[in-house]
Formats: C-alpha cells, structure tokens, sequence
C-alpha cells in the first residue's frame, strides 16, 4: 500500500498534527504527539500503534519504521509522506526528526491501580514544570516504579515537552490522576507507607521504616507538600541540604527518593 504524500503547510492533516501542541486540542481529541523512531518503538513495544505516523521524504529505511508502518495501518491508522519543511512546522523545530507518531492518550483510573505489581509508585501534587514531570516518568520507569499519579491542577503529562522528556517511558509507565479529595480518598487504601517529603520534616528519608509496597508523594516547585496531604501521609521525610543550596530540583528529588525507596525493597 503506497502512503499518501502531503507537501502543502495548510494541508488539514498538517494543521491538524500541528494543533497538538495546544493542551485544548490534546483534551478534545484525547491524543498526542511524539517524536522520533526511539519513542515510536518504545510504543511498538507496549502495543501501542499510532493513529497517524508522518515519516518525512528523506526518512532513511530502518526496521522500526517498517514495524510502525505495518502497525499503523493494521490498527486502521494513517501513514503520510511529508516534505522537510512540514516536519520543521508540526515539530517546531529547526532539525526535526523524520519520523512523528499521533497517538491516543492513556489514563489508569485510580481503581484500576494494583499497588503490589511493584515496589514503589509516585504521587505528584500539582507538579508545574513539564521537564519535571516528563523526567519523573522517565526516572519512575528506570527504577521499576509502577506508575506515576498527578494530584490537583498538573501540567499535561501528554505535553510536546513532557513527552520529550520522557525519552519513551510515557509508553511503559501507567499515568493516573485525581483531585486532591479523590486521592486523599483513595489513598485509605493503600495497603504499604504513604511517604511525603517535607524540608520541615524531622526524619531523614534513609530513617524511615517503610512497608511495601511504598507511595511517595513529592509537592510542586515552589511550595512543596501542602499540609493537607502531608497529613494523609504515614510519615514525612526531608532529604538534608549540606551545601548552601536550600533545595533540590524536583526531578532530582524525586529520582533521590526512588532509589533510597526501591534499593530497600
């Protein structure tokens, strides 16, 4: 089967893709954009086909496309041809890569989480930076984490910069999310430690005595915790500040207590 070729920048397709890049038109459609053979065959990999795959004119053979195309196509998605110029556009990007994948978002509902497939999970509150969270996800995924759930008002996880971000482990880590009240709700039943971290806190995060499996919950940039949901948590713990810097950033700090967390499991 031949794919189609496009080379108008107003072509609807073109727009369309483009468009993704608005948090509005990801929440109408319910899809997202990635970039790149590494994140397309990580999808390939968790059996996730994309919608549409845009591979540019000068896009050289190589195995990974070859599965994507055939993907695409059997779950009744699009493959298009599309010129340098239309990559540079829907990418915003001087260099693009050749190779885009439309794909549908996936949430985990919180009743569908099973908290003894893995060691440790993450609960963000109102985390802000897209970097961040896409970083989070990725760091969740290394460290065999089973999911990532966003609390309150977060960035999009299915953001250009929080997908990039990611490197790919957008595909392979479950994504939940949920009000405040919702998670305070949910998080009764948790059946291991709900651990905060706090700079106030008393306990170190090494002293903690933790049942597993373990949620950690990690506040925004520039707040940290609030007191609601420090509250719902079995214990708080600071990681200590020895130089003169009075915080860490908050990739940083969460990937900090991850491993402390998972290496005692």
């Amino acid at each position: 089967m031949n794919d189609r070729l496009i080379t108008s920048l107003t072509n609807d397709t073109v727009k369309n893709v483009r468009a993704l890049h608005m948090r509005k038109e990801r929440e109408v459609t319910g899809r997202f954009l990635a970039e790149g053979l590494k994140f397309i065959g990580e999808a390939l990999d968790q059996q996730r086909a994309p919608r549409l795959l845009m591979v540019g004119e000068d896009a050289r053979p190589h195995p990974i496309l070859d599965r994507a195309r055939e993907a695409t196509r059997a779950a009744g998605g699009e493959v298009v041809v599309v010129t340098h110029a239309i990559l540079e556009k829907v990418s915003r990007r001087d260099n693009p890569q050749t190779v885009l994948g439309v794909f549908d978002q996936v949430y985990t509902p919180l009743s569908a989480i099973q908290p003894g497939t893995a060691p440790a999970w993450v609960a963000l509150e109102q985390v802000r930076d897209p970097g961040n969270l896409g970083t989070i996800i990725r760091t969740a995924d290394a460290a065999g984490c089973g999911g990532v759930i966003l609390i309150g008002d977060c960035v999009d996880p299915f953001s250009v910069e929080a997908v990039r971000a990611t490197m790919g482990s957008v595909f392979a880590v479950a994504i939940a999310r949920a009000t405040p009240a919702e998670f305070i709700a949910w998080r009764q039943t948790w059946p291991g430690s709900v651990i905060g971290t706090r700079l106030d806190a008393t306990e170190g995060y090494r002293d903690a005595a933790i049942e597993y499996p373990a949620l950690i919950l990690m506040g925004n940039e520039q707040a940290g915790l609030t007191d609601t949901l420090a509250a719902a948590c079995d214990v708080n713990v600071k990681i200590p500040m020895r130089g003169r810097a009075d915080s860490l950033n908050l990739a940083v700090a969460t990937g900090v207590m991850v491993y402390a967390v998972t290496d005692q499991a």
